[in-house]
């Protein structure tokens, strides 16, 4: 394929706390290797307060020595948690365009120039590389299929099968619109991010801000697409970084997230933290200024983001329950949709995963494609 000759360049951004100082050479190999030198302006370094000595003088003196000039390092004082690191380290960013990535990658050949391109035709489209999976105890990468990111109304991510627009065209190659982001890789342009205020600096560690982001930049007039050409594999670590209660931050994240965001919805996002809304117990504190960011922009409204941008997320009315349904006997299992091939439902240990059957009237699985209805004159 070809590409514009006039690109803009791109600053690469990795965030890391306590990571393996192999790995984090690793991606910084990865993306100097793959990505064409005119292009590549700067890579960001975020130490978002490891103690690992390691990556302290270690670290400094190697790409220092190797990369003189291209590499820089962001210390901070002080554990910040991803979102915030990734706000430092865009302070940092001097190119027109910034890449924020996770300090466990590797690219693939060409990922930077049809990203830079999207970016080049519209500034207000966030770039999703494609996500393929790094085995954590091999190092082998392995092709994901081509996805789109959703998520569910605790606000968790996952992968959801694209629009059909995009299945109709029959091309592979061609962007997929996505309603919002897994996380670990994304593409923007620089001046725009700030316009459209970075990421909410209010959350706390990680979770639920990519989701936040994805509503934003709909709702407020941009785009966000993943794109099959731009690839960057990615290693799910069975180790996370931040100690801290993740589920938490979470759930306090995804509730700054809809009381911004999702207008009368947000009761979604109460129901399924089974939380209530009148004393709610989860100080997620002040959002004014986040409000105030929205009305600035002249956003739309949830509904239309709904019907417009993720009219596959099913909206719940009249619901009596919401979550696992569990044995009562045994409370470690729950009621889950079994194996699709046999089409029967089945009591399986509870994961909180979508294959597991959600308790509601009639009771059904957040999956369409995997549906069971049981109705209450049924066994």
């Amino acid at each position: 394929m070809s590409y514009p000759e006039d690109l803009p360049q791109i600053s690469v951004v990795f965030i890391f706390v306590n990571e393996a100082l192999s790995v984090i050479l690793r991606s910084v190999h990865s993306v100097v290797n793959h990505t064409p030198s005119h292009l590549l302006k700067e890579i960001i370094l975020v130490d978002d307060n490891s103690d690992n000595v390691e990556l302290k003088f270690n670290l400094d003196q190697y790409v220092h020595k190797r990369y003189p000039g291209l590499v820089k390092i962001v210390r901070n004082n002080k554990r910040e948690g991803l979102i915030r690191a990734r706000i430092q380290g865009w302070k940092a960013a001097t190119s027109p365009v910034v890449g924020f990535f996770d300090a466990h990658v590797e690219f693939n050949t060409g990922w930077a120039e049809p990203a830079l391109t999207r970016i080049k035709e519209d500034r207000k489209r966030i770039i999703l590389p494609a996500i393929d999976n790094i085995k954590y105890n091999t190092f082998e990468v392995q092709q994901y299929a081509n996805a789109a990111h959703g998520y569910n109304w605790g606000l968790w991510c996952m992968y959801i099968i694209p629009p059909q627009d995009w299945l109709d065209k029959g091309d592979e190659s061609a962007p997929i619109r996505t309603p919002a982001m897994i996380g670990c890789s994304f593409v923007v342009d620089r001046e725009y991010f700030g316009e459209i205020g970075l990421l909410d600096p209010g959350m706390e560690v990680y979770g639920g801000e990519n989701i936040e982001l994805g509503m934003r930049v709909w709702q407020c007039g941009g785009s966000m697409e993943v794109l099959p050409c731009s690839r960057v594999a990615h290693i799910e670590r069975t180790k996370k970084p931040y100690n801290n209660d993740i589920d938490y931050y979470a759930k306090r994240n995804a509730l700054r997230a809809a009381e911004v965001w999702m207008d009368d919805f947000k009761s979604h996002v109460y129901m399924a933290w089974n939380i209530p809304m009148a004393n709610p117990g989860v100080d997620f504190g002040d959002v004014s200024e986040r409000i105030a960011l929205r009305q600035r922009l002249q956003c739309r409204s949830f509904k239309w983001y709904l019907e417009n941008v993720y009219p596959e997320m099913r909206v719940y009315n009249n619901t009596v329950t919401y979550g696992e349904v569990r044995n009562s006997k045994a409370s470690g299992y729950c009621l889950d949709q079994g194996a699709e091939e046999d089409d029967k439902a089945i009591l399986y240990p509870c994961h909180g995963m979508s294959s597991q059957v959600k308790g509601e009237n009639p009771i059904m699985s957040e999956k369409p494609c995997t549906q069971r209805i049981f109705r209450r004159n049924e066994e």
